[in-house]
């Protein structure tokens, strides 16, 4: 089978973002418990509050998990800290409210009788409420468990590491086999944390309470032993996969951290630039790509995050610094540069050699139906076209307002579909038109015809290496080494190198690797 062909050539890759999973996941957990049961035990004795509480606990669980890393990443940046720190606000309303349940449930017979012989209120929490209501405690861990191993997915939207990686790479490139290399073992993993969870709920719920008391008491003191024994197996390997990512990490402050934003061009850039400046320079460098959007690099730059990565000049422009859109290239860099360095303290470098502007494509037979060659021609048939722009170009002024103004467009409807699932809807005829980028390797792996801008609509999109200045003063000859890197770019190259990773299935990092060993820069 292909997938198994996958499976076996990017195991290694799968097993380390695993790990990343696991040690996530383990911790958010063990966090959300440490919050979560005092807060459930202190609203069952507090009743003024618990409605307070259980209601902001429920609020933060209806927030959607991208619009709570999206407020967090100001705050706490990028990485494993926001990603942690959601999926521990996500846990807690599970934890909370059964532990109220557990210990409210508790009959009042039995809380008087205990007073009666004299147990003082903490004797009765440790040694009556806590022993009962640990079935219902355990449950609502349970369930936050599971829950937690599918929402630390979300973690590589802004560089925090684990299978999301897979599953987001794999949608973003129609690579149903890396998206199955993502969610498969995060499925086995939710079933092993679920599984083992409920060892523990049955190893602390007292024998009285469980179901099938009454069972052989040898049997029960063997099936007992079992659980411990596979407890304590899995403690170990949860111990050693810790103390191997302590040694192992790379601890090394001095270190490059160059990023990226979360589509295949930006990932082999990334890997690029890493392993141009390990070569030109020597400098220990850290990739941390993927991160997310461009607000999200932009942010992490500035935070310190990051040290550098790879913008273009339109989104800069327009997106960042709210200028009205211009087709002017050299205006915009210089707009760029200057905005940059004077309300950022950001260093922007030379221009690179390729300009990924949006563009608008169709399908082949489409275009040869309606004889669309320009997107002028398009403005002919677009009442009875559907188009599934990306999120970004919908609320984006230089992106679907832009055209639609331009051209004067006006589509028979608009479904905005984020990423490469557009191209799919498009494939489908479940849509007609799609918003692309020049460079974008999925134009060719789909044969689509991308319509000219005639008009001029977009403005220019060149790519330019963004650097904290801080960072160029300590290690100033990054800038030679993207310059004449960005020298040896154009669009024919780098589409290719997209459509090596899009199409034909490789390794980001192995195209970049390969392209840098072909030049001599």
């Amino acid at each position: 089978m292909e997938f198994l062909d996958y499976f076996k050539d990017n195991l290694s890759e799968i097993i380390s973002l695993l790990i990343e999973h696991i040690e996530l996941t383990f911790l958010a957990l063990l966090l959300a418990i440490i919050i979560g049961v005092p807060i459930g035990i202190l609203i069952s004795y507090i009743k003024k509050i618990n409605k307070p509480v259980l209601g902001i606990a429920s609020v933060i669980q209806a927030i959607p998990s991208m619009a709570l890393l999206g407020f967090a990443i100001p705050f706490l940046g990028i990485g494993t800290t926001p990603a942690i720190v959601m999926v521990v606000l996500y846990s807690l309303l599970p934890i909370i409210k059964n532990t109220y349940t557990g210990i409210s449930n508790i009959d009042s017979n039995m809380i008087e009788s205990a007073t009666g012989i004299g147990l003082t209120k903490w004797q009765i929490l440790y040694k009556i409420q806590i022993p009962l209501a640990l079935p219902v405690i355990m449950a609502g861990i349970r369930i936050s468990a599971v829950t937690a191993v599918g929402l630390m997915t979300m973690a590589a939207f802004i560089g925090g590491g684990g299978l999301g990686y897979l599953v987001f790479s794999g949608i973003r490139t129609v690579n149903n086999y890396q998206i199955l290399a993502g969610a498969i073992p995060a499925c086995l993993l939710a079933l092993t944390v679920d599984y083992l969870i409920g060892i523990i709920e049955k190893l602390v719920t007292p024998i009285s309470l469980q179901k099938g008391k009454n069972i052989d008491k040898k049997l029960l003191k063997k099936k007992r032993l079992h659980q411990k024994i596979i407890l304590i197996v899995s403690t170990v390997i949860l111990l050693i996969i810790f103390a191997f990512t302590y040694f192992t990490s790379n601890k090394n402050t001095d270190a490059i951290v160059v990023g990226s934003k979360d589509f295949t061009e930006q990932n082999v850039l990334c890997y690029m630039v890493s392993d141009a400046i390990k070569d030109k320079t020597g400098y220990d460098v850290i990739e941390n790509c993927n991160l997310g959007g461009t607000q999200v690099c932009f942010e992490a730059l500035k935070r310190g995050d990051i040290d550098l990565y790879i913008d273009y000049t339109g989104t800069v422009y327009g997106d960042t610094l709210n200028y009205e859109p211009i087709t002017d290239i050299e205006e915009v860099y210089n707009t760029v540069k200057d905005d940059l360095a004077n309300n950022y303290n950001l260093i922007v470098l030379e221009q690179m050699g390729f300009n990924n502007t949006y563009t608008l494509a169709v399908k082949r037979e489409t275009a040869e139906q309606y004889n669309l060659k320009t997107m002028s021609d398009l403005a002919r048939v677009s009442r009875n076209m559907i188009i599934s722009p990306s999120l970004e170009f919908i609320n984006r002024e230089d992106g679907l307002d832009r055209v639609n103004s331009v051209y004067g467009y006006s589509f028979k409807d608009v479904i905005g579909i984020d990423g490469s699932p557009r191209y799919t809807a498009l494939i489908n005829n479940e849509s007609d038109v799609v918003d692309a980028f020049a460079t974008d390797g999925l134009l060719k792996k789909f044969n689509l015809v991308v319509l000219e801008d005639d008009k001029n609509a977009f403005p220019p999109y060149y790519a330019i290496p963004i650097v904290r200045n801080e960072t160029l003063e300590k290690y100033p000859e990054i800038e030679g080494v993207l310059t004449s890197l960005g020298s040896k770019l154009n669009n024919d190259i780098m589409s290719e190198l997209n459509y090596q990773v899009d199409e034909l299935g490789e390794n980001p990092r192995d195209v970049a690797r390969e392209f840098l060993d072909s030049i001599d820069f």
